[in-house]
């Protein structure tokens, strides 16, 4: 940790980024498995579901960058390889190439995850007055809330 004084004392800080750090893997773990879907959903939906997961890798890629800079802005160093997102995340990878309400299913679940993982992390940030961790998790616990009803909608 650097010297910082924004007025949460240093264990606030650093449990609120260690918060963070499980909503960045799950984010970017969510992120590779949109992605994969985009590149290999297959069916009558296609189209559809490959545009949707498309707008939804390209928030998240934003999302993973706000979330890590947020860790940096507490004066942590975030997590940033594969196996510090396998070990933090609470999502699991798939090996195989899921069906596309599959893929629809495992990416509602996902999102719903994180709005779970959104929950915890908002009530560290809350104990220690970080307005703006509060802020950024909110704001992306209402969008993963939104995306998985998206998703769900989906389904017939």
């Amino acid at each position: 940790m650097f010297d910082i004084n924004i007025g949460i004392k240093t264990e606030d800080r650093e449990k609120v980024a260690n918060g963070l750090k499980h909503l960045l893997a799950d984010s970017y773990t969510l992120y590779l498995q949109t992605h994969n879907f985009h590149w290999n959903v297959t069916g009558p939906q296609f189209r559809e579901l490959h545009l949707m997961f498309e707008e939804h890798y390209t928030e998240l890629a934003i999302a993973v960058d706000d979330i890590a800079e947020r860790i940096r802005t507490l004066g942590v160093f975030a997590p940033g390889t594969y196996r510090e997102f396998a070990e933090l995340s609470s999502i699991r990878e798939v090996d195989e190439v899921p069906s596309a309400q599959d893929m629809v299913d495992l990416l509602t679940k996902g999102h719903e995850q994180i709005v779970r993982t959104c929950r915890d992390v908002l009530k560290l940030a809350q104990a220690a007055d970080d307005e703006s961790t509060a802020a950024l998790v909110s704001d992306r616990m209402r969008l993963h809330e939104k995306t998985s009803w998206m998703l769900r909608a989906t389904r017939k």
